[in-house]
């Protein structure tokens, strides 16, 4: 089973924000930080090109990366139902991959921080790009929060399980083709035991 991280399982808005409202005073370009947090999913890189030109990414990039640990980690929570979903696919004997956005390194750090037990993490992976990495862990399905994580399952050949915990809602993610629309991780453990029933 592939799960992805932000506000999939880990609620990383307050988090992220404050990484960013840290960052402005050290940047020439101005960052509306409730734009960043209404779009959560892109790598940092693309989120940033937004705001600045090409070059200047590259060391916003590594300032972020120095200030998240010690500011986004304390601040980062638990999405309802995340522990529930990750022991459901453990008690049925499944293993588990997080693919996400988030470089690897952070992904590690917060699925640590968080206390989640996985077998495998992957970063900096995005929409389709995720695919390759859910394909060769063998994932049935693969649950996240944005249209891209849709668009990961397709290119996996795992069944899209959209979460409305971002910001799109669930009749977005009905309309961008998800195979299964939950309210949150809270309905996953219900669905998760009938679909592996049929699947077994």
């Amino acid at each position: 089973m592939g799960f992805d991280l932000d506000l999939t399982l880990a609620d990383t808005r307050a988090a992220i924000a404050a990484v960013y409202e840290a960052m402005l005073p050290r940047l020439a370009y101005p960052i509306d930080v409730d734009v960043v947090v209404s779009r959560l999913g892109p790598p940092l890189e693309v989120e940033l090109a937004h705001w600045m030109p090409e070059e200047e990414v590259p060391a916003a990039v590594a300032l972020y990366r120095e200030l998240y640990p010690a500011i986004a980690l304390p601040a980062t929570g638990i999405m309802p139902g995340a522990r529930e979903a990750l022991a459901a696919v453990r008690d049925a004997g499944g293993r588990i991959i997080v693919v996400t956005g988030k470089n690897a390194l952070h992904a590690r750090h917060t699925v640590e921080a968080l206390g989640f037990e996985v077998d495998e993490i992957v970063g900096s992976v995005f929409g389709a790009d995720k695919g390759q990495a859910l394909a060769s862990f063998g994932a049935g399905a693969y649950v996240g929060d944005h249209v891209a994580d849709i668009e990961a399952a397709r290119a996996g050949g795992a069944t899209s399980v959209a979460v409305a915990t971002g910001s799109f809602t669930a009749d977005q993610l009905i309309d961008h083709g998800a195979d299964v629309v939950l309210e949150d991780l809270t309905h996953f453990a219900g669905w998760f035991d009938s679909w592996a029933a049929a699947s077994a």
